[in-house]
């Protein structure tokens, strides 16, 4: 296994870290999680050198942090840094904060937490988190030795995740990354920007949720013809694990097999380590997969700043990710963060444009600046009747 420095912490981290999102199910409910099974493969990736664990509340409904628990008796405790997330989409109040906390302990059988983070935290719940004063208890907790780092993971736009890196002193930030993804949420703008705070940056959905596993023809075909031979699964890992700015990529394992193959994939990683013409490959493979985009932008923000603050490329990156992803519970996700943009003047922020598609006025000063030549105000109304109305995507796209 290969280590890497997480951020300013004085850890060294795998490169590879566990998901508890992805363990092996019941025979007969998908949704929860086999305990045998599960404990096996964890303690199996622990064995091979995995020191860093990620797990949450809601996961396998509750089974995962139960499980998890078991499986790190015996000294494995001791081998790892333990991460769960605080549900903070169900917190009403502050003295939540430390409910949960406690029944999170009890669960995971620990005394405390190597990192603690708020989850999938976007703009509305960030305020909630500011309103009920949740940094205070995180640091409360943190002082009396129940956790010893604190972070969040992040559902937004680039700009809701920089207001948030800079409200205080994070230690982790976790955010989805791959490399379809580089203009999407946190952006790799973000992504840099969280490093050079000294802010360790985890990786999720490093294969935009098993999409980047099995990838159109032309892909393979860009592939089977690199000089370097590698998996779907491979060139997406080292596109991460080759950015200095990551300090793990977590991977949600279901099984043994799966388990040994990232073992092995992680033992090839390392920073600076791809070739000028692996970087051209994935940037190929990007291509591919942006050529199935229902909008070509390319987050250039030539168009930006837009005169009414609409946050023209994250409309569209919304609007393309919905359509790529297979995912039921993605595209959910992905919708939110379209709700989570101002719709109303009172709301926009011209300093950092945070307007949806609604906000549009057609004054067409940002198509002359597109390079791509793309009709903006045309394809803004098409994102806001689909995202908002929920207006089919067949009716405004020639889709497959």
């Amino acid at each position: 296994m290969k280590y890497r420095k997480m951020g300013s912490l004085d850890w060294e981290v795998s490169a590879l870290g566990f998901g508890c999102m992805r363990l092996p199910s019941r025979r007969l409910n998908r949704l929860r999680a086999d305990k045998e099974s599960s404990i096996k493969i964890i303690r199996h990736g622990i064995d091979l050198g995995i020191n860093y664990i990620d797990t949450a509340w809601y996961y396998h409904l509750g089974d995962s942090e139960k499980i998890l628990g078991e499986a790190l008796k015996g000294g494995y405790r001791e081998k790892v840094h333990l991460v769960t997330k605080l549900p903070i989409h169900i917190v009403r109040k502050k003295e939540d904060f430390g409910q949960y906390l406690s029944k999170q302990l009890k669960r995971l059988q620990t005394d405390y937490l190597d990192g603690y983070l708020f989850h999938g935290i976007n703009k509305s719940s960030f305020n909630k988190i500011k309103d009920l004063g949740l940094v205070d208890e995180m640091e409360k907790a943190k002082n009396k030795g129940f956790i010893k780092h604190i972070g969040f993971s992040f559902h937004d736009t680039f700009p809701v995740f920089k207001e948030i890196i800079d409200y205080c002193n994070w230690d982790i930030a976790q955010i989805q990354y791959n490399y379809i993804d580089t203009m999407f949420q946190a952006t790799t703008n973000g992504l840099i920007y969280a490093h050079s705070k000294g802010i360790a940056v985890v990786i999720m959905e490093p294969l935009k949720g098993g999409r980047l596993v099995k990838p159109p023809a032309k892909a393979l075909e860009i592939m089977r013809t690199a000089n370097n031979k590698r998996s779907p699964v491979e060139w997406a890992f080292q596109f991460l694990w080759n950015r200095p700015e990551v300090a793990v990529v977590l991977s949600g394992m279901g099984s043994r097999q799966m388990v040994d193959q990232n073992c092995d994939i992680a033992d090839r990683s390392g920073i600076n380590s791809l070739s000028k013409e692996d970087e051209e490959t994935i940037s190929k493979l990007a291509k591919i997969f942006q050529e199935k985009i229902l909008v070509p932008c390319t987050f250039c923000e030539y168009c930006m700043p837009c005169p009414e603050a609409v946050n023209i490329p994250q409309n569209f990156a919304i609007l393309n990710n919905v359509y790529l992803d297979n995912s039921n519970i993605r595209k959910w996700m992905t919708k939110r963060g379209y709700r989570n943009l101002a719709g109303s003047k009172e709301k926009l922020d011209k300093k950092n444009p945070n307007g949806n598609a609604s906000m549009c006025t057609k004054c067409k000063k940002c198509i002359e600046k597109c390079p791509q030549n793309i009709a903006i105000p045309d394809e803004l109304e098409k994102v806001h009747s689909i995202l908002a109305k929920r207006g089919r995507i067949s009716d405004y796209y020639e889709v497959n």
